[in-house]
């Protein structure tokens, strides 16, 4: 057997828990779970969701996504995917499930783009999109938010508290996240994560057509098209759009890695030891530099998003990953 599959057959292996969720039949039930969880917590469908942001270059710029509403709720869930997913990510539904389980509402965000709308592309410290949801009337009535990210969109929730922000946010909790952008990029372009990493650039390509098709942008389409790494990706699409001077002027002003000092909220970041596309050891330098609102944990089994059903963080809820954050979230000291 080639030594990069090995992984793929022990149970501690990375690669076995990220790809096992995409073979396994999930999407089919969870919407039976989901319908269980309406029925028991008095949830409404999910129904879409719409706003604005306001873009310096070029104005007005729509979002969307899915809000999943419980009545009376006093409490929402910003969930948050990752690079190259959207509002309908696998990963996503465990946190309405758990969310509706408190008691609380969800939005299941779409970063500007990612539902193929062709408004616009994403990076990774453009915390304007979350800011916008939060003003959004649809969630002006809510008196606390959790703040849940996956992935990149972990580092955008890291960012968002780490920066002046809705005081309504009273917790945030990132998973399987990057800290530092230049060391991510430099271990996801490595030859051993191809399969990732070509499975990422196809979702981002097929966002960057839908966009072509609007609007000039500064990259040629063919060009973009021909990107083989998530470097070459951001010096060709990011930093021309959003006006950084190369793509490690764009790594150095967006990654949250000198930022967690300024985190002014709780704040969970879950990472797993074997994660193959956010490898640890990208991760635990800028840990060094944390400030007391963090808190840790790293987990010996699971993958990228994906994880065994029998999480335990301590907590005093069901063992499973997303209800046990969720757990930490609503009983983080203030």
């Amino acid at each position: 057997m080639l030594p990069w599959l090995t992984p793929l057959w022990n149970p501690l292996g990375g690669h076995y828990w990220t790809l096992r969720p995409f073979a396994s039949r999930r999407q089919l039930a969870r919407r039976f779970a989901w319908a269980a969880v309406r029925e028991a917590s008095g949830a409404e469908l999910p129904r879409p969701w719409s706003g604005r942001v306001t873009d310096e270059r070029w104005g007005t710029v729509r979002l969307s996504g899915q809000l999943h509403a419980i009545a009376g709720a006093k409490s929402v869930l910003l969930n948050l995917h990752g690079l190259g997913g959207n509002s309908e990510s696998i990963y996503l539904e465990a946190g309405v499930a758990a969310a509706a389980a408190l008691g609380w509402s969800c939005l299941r965000l779409n970063m500007r783009g990612a539902d193929g709308s062709g408004e616009d592309f994403y990076h990774a410290a453009l915390t304007a999109d979350l800011h916008a949801a939060l003003a959004s009337p649809e969630l002006g009535g809510f008196d606390h938010v959790y703040v849940l990210g996956h992935s990149l969109g972990g580092h955008l929730a890291l960012r968002l508290a780490s920066e002046a922000h809705d005081p309504r946010v009273r917790a945030v909790a990132a998973v399987c996240s990057p800290l530092d952008l230049a060391r991510s990029v430099a271990a996801i372009d490595q030859p051993r994560r191809w399969l990732y990493r070509h499975y990422v650039l196809q979702k981002l390509k097929a966002s960057y057509v839908e966009v072509a098709r609007r609007r000039a942008l500064a990259t040629p389409l063919e060009r973009v098209l021909r990107v083989r790494a998530l470097r070459e990706w951001d010096r060709l699409t990011v930093v021309p759009r959003f006006g950084f001077e190369s793509g490690e002027d764009y790594y150095a002003r967006a990654s949250v890695a000198g930022r967690l000092d300024l985190l002014d909220v709780p704040t969970l970041l879950v990472n797993t030891e074997h994660d193959p596309m956010v490898p640890s050891d990208t991760v635990r330098p800028a840990l060094l530099a944390a400030g007391p609102k963090l808190d840790v944990r790293w987990l010996r089994t699971g993958g990228h998003v994906g994880f065994p059903l029998d999480v335990d963080l301590g907590e005093r809820a069901p063992r499973e990953l997303l209800p046990q954050i969720l757990s930490w979230l609503a009983n983080a000291p203030r």
